[in-house]
């Protein structure tokens, strides 16, 4: 998962066993080249994606300056979460998106999801990372003509509660999608679609709802530090913690504590 801006020139990439998404966020450059599905010659729009072929050496040429996003799919970690999404009717071989740019609403949401996020938690976790994965990848299945397996309902009721237990008691954890698959005995994609389906919203939403819940109770019943309390929620920095309370609860932490412990400072 990269961002970077870049010359205009030959941009090489060697041959990996990795699908590449490529995201244009500037837009304007003539660009051409060939991504494993034959040659293009275009001129780039903003939000354009790309993909490249693994285990394909390639040379793209960008006529001028550019900002480009990339994320990368190793071939052995997530080949088999494609073919549980198409049900065994596309595999990475058979996506029909190599040659040169495409759009697709869903993808472009699920990168700004995740870019920002980032910004906000810093690396993502791996709970964010995966679950992200399996929606671009569902995407890119569709757009190439699968038919994506049927949602099987909701979570099991054992499986929902034991999930949601696992989750508070590893809340200082970085959790991941297959961890939490695991428990409920499914595979990540559909686990995270059944997950939704149960609870009402993503598990790397849900997750950072029980962050918040468990900073507030430590805020307002201890007198821990700010940084400690951002560890035993499982954020890297109090400056983590300060972004997401901003974003969720429009003050700080430390103005959130002085709220609840002396409210009439706060009486409107």
């Amino acid at each position: 998962m990269l961002e970077m801006a870049r010359p205009g020139g030959d941009m090489y990439r060697p041959a990996l066993p990795e699908l590449v998404l490529y995201q244009d966020i500037q837009g304007g450059c003539r660009t051409r080249g060939d991504s494993g599905g034959g040659h293009f010659d275009v001129k780039s729009q903003k939000g354009d994606l790309y993909l490249d072929v693994p285990n394909f050496a390639n040379t793209i040429n960008v006529a001028a300056h550019h900002r480009i996003r990339s994320l990368s799919f190793p071939t052995a970690q997530w080949e088999a979460v494609l073919d549980e999404a198409a049900d065994g009717g596309c595999s990475l071989d058979s996506l029909q998106l190599y040659r040169g740019p495409f759009r697709s609403a869903a993808i472009q949401s699920s990168l700004r999801n995740l870019w920002a996020l980032s910004d906000e938690e810093g690396a993502p976790s791996r709970l964010l990372a995966r679950a992200a994965g399996c929606e671009i990848l569902a995407e890119l299945c569709r757009l190439s003509g699968a038919s994506l397996a049927p949602a099987k309902g909701g979570l099991a009721p054992w499986a929902r509660r034991r999930c949601l237990e696992l989750m508070r008691e590893r809340l200082s954890e970085d959790i991941s999608l297959d961890e939490l698959a695991a428990e409920a005995q499914l595979s990540p994609f559909h686990f995270a679609r059944m997950f939704k389906q149960s609870v009402g919203v993503p598990p790397r939403v849900y997750l950072t709802q029980l962050r918040l819940e468990r900073a507030c109770d430590l805020l307002e019943l201890t007198e821990l530090p700010i940084t400690e309390i951002a560890s035993e929620v499982g954020y890297a920095s109090n400056q983590i913690l300060a972004r997401v309370f901003s974003k969720h609860k429009h003050m700080s932490p430390s103005d959130y504590r002085r709220a609840v412990r002396d409210p009439s400072r706060y009486a409107t």
